[in-house]
């Protein structure tokens, strides 16, 4: 019946009901929240209501991406910026430069550059930096070099993967620059994907693409990993993405309008943080470019005018839009070990505090729903380290298990509510199951993770993971 009712009403009135029906399967849960509320005692009143508004906000977020989010690479979008058609126009088919930098990728290399190579993308340039690997990596790439026809750009001595990836930017001549890393492996369709949507969208100046994990079958970590990705790219950045602000391209798939990043690439290979060189923050930083040059962009060229980036064409600082092709797939080599895990989960939480600092400063500017998402999302990383103490330290000390057991059971209802999500896009996939198993590992393990990312701040490693 409801499909029969579909075809007699139009694209805004089938919208609608889409958002009454969102907003009627939510209604139950901030009803709870609000009963809830009125049961505060006062003296947990504060703590408690961290939880809600964390509960209130997921809500909100899924209401966000599942009746805001068009995929501009299937469809135009509903709703355009304003003074869109300002922006400059691509070519119907533009020219592509697809990056790859690696260090030591003797066991991955092979399978993700021939996953480029196979793009469907009929103007397809392919440049991958070499960054100093000792492991065989060059030999396997110069036979793909000669086979493929890529290019390939060799540092004798490790460079870092930002400056490696400038160095092949150098050689790069497409109108789109697209990034992927050494662990990946692209459908042939993706990249084309993240063009037409440029093309259909000539204010988008970066899209990110739509990641699960490779080897998600490998184990308990690698499933719950993969089931968070999900997650992360579908509700997450599709809410960012239905106001343009998705807040980090991912490094697994992120392509950029060379015109919103060409000024701005000496800045992000020579980034500095607390003093000094910092060699994290490769996928939200230079995203922050692309949502912050209106604000930044002519302070950072006039730091590196002296750079061939800079001095061979000054492009004007727009405010450009950032979005998130749901159906331009890639997936990644996820760790399946649990040191490995938390090392990637360091360096992305120092990636998220660098980026607090660059990105924070003008987010408020974006608008006030992007900022909502953007600050509602760091503050809620920057007191789970104090809530977390407070409900599982605390609390037990005190003889309040009764806070401990309500904090975790409003952990787990937040992990099912994703849960119920990835049931919903992925009928019939089980795996949903792992979500709540994520929520508890967040508040149980990572969330401690961030006071000692910050005091280890500057202890760099060569990285490739998507921050």
């Amino acid at each position: 019946m409801l499909r029969r009712a579909q075809r007699h009403i139009g694209t805004g009135e089938r919208a609608a009901l889409l958002r009454l029906l969102g907003l009627t399967a939510l209604l139950p849960v901030l009803c709870l929240i609000a009963a809830r509320a009125a049961q505060l005692p006062y003296q947990t009143g504060l703590v408690t209501l961290y939880g809600m508004a964390v509960l209130t906000g997921t809500a909100c977020l899924l209401h966000l991406a599942y009746t805001r989010y068009d995929d501009p690479a299937v469809r135009t979008l509903r709703r355009r910026a304003r003074g869109h058609e300002e922006f400059p126009a691509l070519a119907e088919r533009p020219r592509v430069s697809f990056l790859l930098a690696v260090k030591d990728e003797a066991a991955n290399v092979e399978a993700c550059v021939r996953s480029m190579a196979a793009s469907d993308w009929p103007d397809l340039q392919i440049v991958v930096a070499d960054d100093g690997s000792r492991d065989g990596t060059g030999a396997i790439l110069d036979a793909l070099a000669a086979e493929l026809g890529i290019t390939v750009v060799r540092l004798e001595t490790n460079a870092g993967k930002k400056a490696a990836l400038v160095r092949a930017c150098a050689l790069a001549d497409g109108d789109i620059l697209v990034f992927t890393d050494s662990d990946c492996v692209i459908a042939p369709d993706a990249v084309g994907r993240c063009v037409r949507a440029m093309v259909r969208h000539p204010e988008l100046g970066a899209v990110s693409g739509h990641c699960r994990a490779l080897n998600a079958h490998t184990g308990l970590l690698t499933r719950i990993q993969d089931v968070w990705y999900e997650g992360q790219f579908r509700i997450a950045k599709a809410a960012e993405s239905a106001f343009g602000a998705v807040a980090c391209v991912s490094g697994p798939l992120a392509a950029f309008r060379r015109e919103a990043v060409w000024n701005y690439l000496p800045a992000w290979a020579d980034d500095r943080f607390a003093g000094a060189p910092f060699r994290f923050a490769t996928d939200r930083q230079l995203t922050g470019y692309v949502l912050g040059q209106a604000w930044r962009g002519k302070a950072l060229k006039r730091r590196y005018a002296h750079s061939p980036f800079v001095a061979g064409h000054d492009h004007p600082e727009r405010r450009w839009l950032v979005g998130y092709s749901r159906s331009a797939r890639v997936w990644t080599n996820v760790p399946d070990r649990w040191r490995p895990f938390l090392h990637q989960q360091v360096r992305w939480k120092k990636s998220f505090i660098r980026n607090l600092f660059f990105t924070g400063g003008f987010m408020w500017r974006r608008g006030p729903v992007p900022a909502l998402l953007y600050y509602g999302h760091a503050l809620w990383v920057l007191a789970a380290p104090a809530l977390v103490f407070w409900h599982l330290v605390w609390a037990p000390l005190h003889l309040a298990a009764g806070l401990t057991v309500l904090y975790l059971c409003g952990v787990l209802l937040k992990g099912s509510l994703w849960g119920l999500a990835y049931r919903l896009d992925n009928p019939g996939d089980r795996r949903w199951r792992y979500r709540p198993l994520m929520s508890l590992l967040s508040c149980c393990v990572l969330a401690w993770l961030l006071p000692y990312a910050a005091l280890t701040l500057r202890r760099a490693i060569w990285t490739r993971t998507p921050a």
